[in-house]
């Protein structure tokens, strides 16, 4: 049974893979000082809950967040026995390698992305993923990670400007009755959630006139559906991209091991 891991730099998720489905998945605030025993006492007793009794031989592991992964690590050989796959490093294998300028470090979850966005849709996709930053990935024909484009997080940006401007208040991402609000907060909401409709849609817009090609376009992360209600922006939303591109990868190296 696979343990999926996706270390993300606000939220860390954990998907139980049989193989064909996944049976749960959890999601826990990211922290580097949270030990392996932690989190084996937290997984286990969401198992226990859930009245999962599997035994866990497999770990592959995505983070954007290096300080997490020693813990993880340690997770996977003191409490399932197996050294796990750490996306990024030599050892974990990529379907395609990433065609990047020379001595770029791509980020993982990405990676990740990419592998499972081609292993659904098939190529010449751009991924928008909405996490702590928004996300596009491009990958090309052949499944390849070619580059893309990086934009700060909606949640990022309204608490830049709730911290900057000392009468603006936090406000939730909402989708707002009308552009023109006519108090501080809706104003707050229209330029959040239709600046962002604008910016996906620019930015997707670009991508395609630049590559000169036909490209679909794949919505993931928390804020995909909420988007989506604002404009006709993806082709296909796909809420546990990252995590079945973690599967996607996991089983490429068992393939060619």
């Amino acid at each position: 049974m696979l343990l999926a891991i996706d270390c993300g730099n606000t939220n860390t998720v954990f998907s139980i893979w049989d193989g064909s489905a996944f049976l749960a998945t959890w999601r826990t605030s990211t922290q580097w000082q949270r030990t392996a025993d932690q989190y084996f006492v937290w997984l286990s007793t969401l198992m226990d809950h859930r009245g999962i009794a599997v035994q866990i031989d497999e770990v592959i592991i995505s983070s954007t967040v290096p300080r997490v992964v020693f813990n993880l690590r340690v997770l996977a050989d003191r409490y399932f026995n197996c050294r796990p796959l750490v996306v990024g490093k030599p050892e974990c294998r990529l379907p395609q390698l990433p065609r990047v300028d020379e001595g770029t470090q791509v980020g993982p979850d990405r990676l990740v992305n990419a592998a499972g966005a081609f292993d659904r849709h098939g190529g010449n996709l751009i991924v928008v993923d909405f996490g702590t930053a928004t996300t596009f990935d491009v990958v090309d024909h052949d499944g390849a990670y070619v580059g893309g484009v990086i934009a700060p997080g909606v949640n990022l940006s309204l608490e830049a400007l709730h911290q900057a401007a000392a009468a603006l208040p936090h406000v939730d991402v909402s989708k707002p009755q009308r552009v023109v609000g006519t108090n501080t907060v809706a104003c707050m909401q229209s330029g959040i959630f239709w600046g962002y409709v604008g910016l996906v849609r620019g930015i997707c817009d670009r991508i395609i006139a630049e590559r000169d090609q036909k490209m679909r376009i794949i919505g993931t992360g928390g804020l995909a559906s909420l988007f989506a209600q604002g404009d006709v922006l993806f082709d296909q939303i796909e809420d546990d991209l990252t995590m079945h591109g973690l599967t996607v990868i996991n089983q490429f190296n068992k393939d060619t091991a």
